[in-house]
């Protein structure tokens, strides 16, 4: 496993590979864990989703994303509803909840659209990583989303796909709101289920981009 992570790690840092990223089935993945084995776990989550890394990676993922997106805009400027185009190809084993995370937004929000396609905006990945699931860039102006395996079995995997879905269409996280809150996290612990955005969260992505304008603040 140790090895696993390192060899990821530097795949990361090269612009991950694609290839090597989507080797690993989320089944051949699963582990018996103990108790103390899950706190851990989970507590190491919760350390690098509220780390300034964490938060530094996100702003990073998300301004890459926008640049992206603003020269596809560009050619439509008129258009009522940006869209914004992604690829699951290297994330096989979270198809579904990719589906699912993208058919919750596209029904919660209505001046953007998330579609699979090619010439992607960002990219999903899936693997193994100590610091669980998050959205970041490869280091050359791609934003790409990445799917931690253990994470996604000790928490409700279309929870943290649309959580880190949030990212792309600018919600920053909040750890310290309840499991109503999408963009809460794991702050409200494994129990929490919710997969869909509040009204608070809906009103913020059509406002920053109503008509096909993102207004980042």
């Amino acid at each position: 496993m140790e090895h696993r992570r390192a060899a990821l790690s530097a795949l990361i840092g090269l612009g991950l590979a694609a290839a090597s990223l989507a080797t690993v089935p989320a089944q051949a993945a699963a582990q018996k864990d103990t108790p103390a084995s899950s706190v851990a776990a989970t507590s190491s989550y919760a350390a690098y989703e509220q780390s300034k890394e964490n938060a530094a990676a996100t702003k990073a993922f998300h301004e890459a994303v926008m640049k992206s997106v603003a020269k596809k805009r560009a050619a439509n400027p008129t258009a009522a509803a940006v869209t914004v185009v992604y690829s699951a190809a290297n994330a096989p084993s979270f198809r579904t909840q990719i589906a699912r995370s993208t058919q919750i937004w596209n029904s919660s929000v209505t001046n953007v659209k998330l579609v699979e396609g090619s010439n992607p905006d960002f990219r999903y990945y899936e693997g193994n990583d100590s610091r669980g699931s998050y959205a970041s860039t490869d280091g050359h102006g791609r934003g790409y989303i990445f799917l931690d395996y253990r994470q996604n079995q000790t928490y409700d995997s279309t929870r943290v796909t649309t959580h880190e879905t949030g990212h792309v269409l600018g919600l920053p996280d909040h750890y310290s709101g309840p499991c109503s809150e999408l963009m809460s996290g794991g702050g409200p612990g494994p129990s929490c289920t919710n997969a869909y955005p509040n009204s608070t969260e809906r009103s913020r992505v059509d406002y920053l981009w109503r008509n096909g304008i993102v207004a980042v603040r």
